[in-house]
């Protein structure tokens, strides 16, 4: 039995990357109210090392209006029912020219289940062949660079890497052992 249980929902915005609806509700005590939802598909985020190195992206995020250094991430609008491995192999390579040899599933998170049901599968990749990158039009700042481990743990410690998903994908990938320590 469900905490709370939905007596009616309406879409109140909708593009082709979100729908944004209003859920009247009742909780188990009887008191009704209601609860703001984000639909948005589930995404990739790509942890890619490479000889004591990881690669990242920087790009402007509209919304807070600042660029920021984060993993290779997103998600494919038109195609969110496909296989995600699939997804994280072509959004590393659009992002960073990177076609990764092995790719390590490490697990699956939420974004924001407070308001939000997208979530995020998390890879990890090895192993890489070069070729061009192929930035959507959306993505046409981006920036790509590797950072030795140390750097990328200081820009996490410093607050530099703003980004959650970055950070809980780096961690759960070390906690996994698939990162080696940093040889500080």
């Amino acid at each position: 039995m469900s905490d709370i249980t939905q007596l009616s929902t309406r879409i109140v915005y909708q593009n082709k990357w979100m729908t944004v609806r209003e859920d009247r509700i009742k909780r188990a005590s009887g008191a009704e109210g209601i609860y703001g939802v984000v639909e948005k598909p589930h995404f990739v985020i790509i942890v890619p090392y490479e000889d004591g190195k990881v690669h990242l992206v920087e790009q402007y995020r509209y919304p807070v209006g600042e660029r920021f250094w984060e993993f290779p991430q997103g998600s494919w609008e038109e195609k969110s029912q496909e296989d995600h491995e699939k997804m994280a192999m072509g959004e590393l390579r659009e992002e960073t020219g990177l076609i990764a040899d092995t790719m390590i599933y490490v697990g699956f998170q939420y974004e924001g289940y407070g308001f939000s049901n997208q979530g995020y599968h998390i890879y990890f990749a090895t192993g890489f062949a070069r070729t061009e990158r192929q930035l959507d039009v959306e993505e046409e700042d981006l920036i790509t660079r590797a950072f030795p481990l140390e750097e990328f743990e200081a820009m996490l410690l410093s607050g530099q890497i703003k980004d959650t998903s970055t950070t809980s994908a780096y961690c759960l990938a070390k906690m996994k052992n698939l990162i080696p320590s940093s040889t500080k």
